[in-house]
């Protein structure tokens, strides 16, 4: 009988190992984000041991962290009918109450969650920490205050420092950040998360090669940890996007640490969605077709295969395959919709309207404009996405068209292109009208338009001395004489000051030329003397220009 309890005490001591075993190794999993290996170890806890709370508890995190809400809440339940750690599963109520703008509830719940810990216990401490930055609602004041109680029981624990590292990143306190990481690796130098977030805040900084070299620290110390790849493809991708001069390289290296990432992961649908979100962020979108139609091949009713689909097949020019995919994907109630869907929707209607010749069908243009109309209500800073398009109506001298598309983008400052597309778009309206007949309302109101945007061009621009061209341009359309003296004096003010060298160039001496005609041909029913006076001063740089020539003599 001795030997038995003996043995069964074996038995159970050996249990106990291998399940704090799987618990690490699922921890291990997670942090290097292979969720699928993650879930499947802690399922295998949770169906030896229904009881076991911690697991029912990272479970339901994993799920949280998917946006796989009831699954999340199914395990967080089960955890609390568990006998040991189920008050862990209170701090994943509590995130859910975060993410549901309910902090009396989460508040509650963290307070059960911590209501019987021991002295020392400083798990609670970091997972309430964690709860409070992961939610979709971040606190990171909170979640700091949480995780200094951690620090004050264990100053070293790496974890702790790790999480108030993140933290302090989320709340934008770099100093902090930096020193907690460092402290974490120190404390802890198997935490290659850690050393890896010091190369985050340099990326932040836009000293991309610093934070290259500082990810290849990391996978000198470990080739196998996939995340490091993530933030090297995503450093490769800011480089690009700020220094344009390394575009082709960069991207192209942003794309292969991204496939090495999905390597080291897991090739589940989830990590294919993530690759595809990345791929459309590098507009890589002849692998977005092949990767979107193999999901399709796997798992047909994913709703996002049929936007990612749709968004590659309208860049591969396959427009009744992308309107199709997105109207699929659009008109399910339950999908999430966003704005970028109906950018590409409105784009591949106008673009099927198009004819060889590269005329669009007015009827189709404005079912398209439409849907653009949708997207950039939806998010208003979606209009950024707009200027390509934008550009290249512009480029087939389809001005109408392209001023009705900056027309979106114009109004909104908070847009990086704010002032390209107010340019673009007093000039498209410029052009759009200048041989229609300047007393038709809509002509008119049109080019107030253009004149207001390149009011709004020198508000943002001081030094954009064109503007005030346009302006004269616009006001000679709409024969204000005034206005055209007025701008055309301001434009040759600015130009002058800029000094010899500029005045010298020919295509500033063809537009100062149209500067002195335009206000001599303005002075010309009220002040001939000034008149004469203006259209010499063309003669002066231009001795053969017709129009000064007999301005002048009709004058005299």
């Amino acid at each position: 009988m001795n030997k038995f309890k003996i043995f069964s005490l074996a038995l159970v001591a050996s249990a106990s190992v291998v399940k704090a075993q799987d618990i690490k190794e699922a921890k291990k999993a997670i942090d290097a984000e292979q969720f699928q290996k993650a879930k499947s170890l802690l399922k295998s806890i949770i169906k030896a041991k229904p009881s076991d709370g911690e697991a029912n508890f990272v479970l339901g995190n994993v799920y949280l962290n998917q946006s796989i809400i009831d699954s999340a809440k199914i395990y967080y339940l089960n955890g609390l009918e568990a006998s040991e750690k189920k008050h862990l599963n209170y701090i994943g109520l509590a995130q859910i109450d975060l993410d549901n703008k309910n902090t009396a509830s989460a508040t509650a719940n963290f307070g059960l969650a911590t209501k019987d810990i021991k002295r020392k216990d400083v798990d609670e401490f970091i997972y309430i920490g964690k709860a409070y930055m992961n939610s979709v609602n971040p606190d990171y004041t909170n979640a700091v205050a949480s995780l200094k109680k951690a620090l004050a029981i264990e100053p070293q624990n790496a974890q702790a420092l790790l999480a108030i590292g993140d933290a302090y990143y989320g709340a934008n306190n770099q100093n902090d950040a930096y020193k907690a990481y460092r402290d974490a690796f120190t404390a802890d130098p198997t935490l290659l998360r850690a050393k890896m977030q010091l190369g985050v805040l340099l990326k932040g900084a836009k000293s991309y090669e610093e934070a290259i070299k500082s990810f290849n620290e990391v996978i000198a110390l470990n080739a196998n940890y996939g995340p490091v790849y993530r933030e090297l493809a995503e450093t490769y991708y800011k480089w690009a996007r700020n220094k344009p001069s390394t575009s082709t390289v960069n991207l192209q290296k942003a794309i292969t640490n991204y496939e090495k990432y999905l390597s080291l992961t897991d090739y589940s649908l989830d990590s294919k969605m993530r690759h595809a979100d990345f791929l459309i962020l590098v507009k890589d979108y002849k692998n977005l077709e092949v990767v979107a139609n193999k999901m399709i091949a796997e798992d047909k009713v994913n709703p996002r295969i049929f936007r990612y689909l749709g968004y590659a097949a309208y860049e591969n020019g396959n427009y009744d395959v992308a309107i199709k995919s997105i109207e699929d994907y659009i008109k399910v109630p339950t999908n999430k919709i966003i704005g970028r869907d109906y950018l590409y929707l409105g784009y591949a209607k106008i673009k099927k309207g198009t004819n060889a010749e590269g005329v669009v069908d007015p009827a189709v243009f404005n079912a398209g404009l439409a849907e653009i109309k949708k997207g950039v209500a939806m998010d208003p800073l979606a209009v950024e996405e707009l200027g390509d398009f934008g550009k290249e109506l512009f480029g087939k001298k389809q001005f109408a068209q392209a001023a009705a598309l900056y027309e979106l983008s114009s109004a909104n400052t908070e847009s990086k292109n704010y002032l390209t597309d107010n340019v673009y778009y007093g000039i498209s309206l410029y052009y759009a009208n200048v041989n229609k007949t300047a007393t038709a309302p809509e002509v008119i109101a049109d080019l107030g338009k253009a004149d207001a945007a390149f009011d709004r061009v020198l508000v943002a621009s001081p030094t954009y001395d064109e503007a005030y061209l346009y302006k004269g341009r616009i006001n000679n359309l709409l024969e204000k004489d005034d206005q055209i003296i007025k701008n055309y004096e301001e434009y040759i003010t600015k130009i002058t000051a800029k000094g010899a060298e500029e005045l010298a160039k020919p295509a500033t001496v063809k537009k100062i030329v149209e500067a002195y005609n335009s206000i001599g041909a303005s002075y010309a029913n009220t002040d001939k003397a000034k008149a004469v006076e203006y259209f010499n001063k063309t003669l002066v740089l231009d001795p053969a220009n017709t129009y000064a020539q007999q301005s002048v003599k009709a004058l005299k």
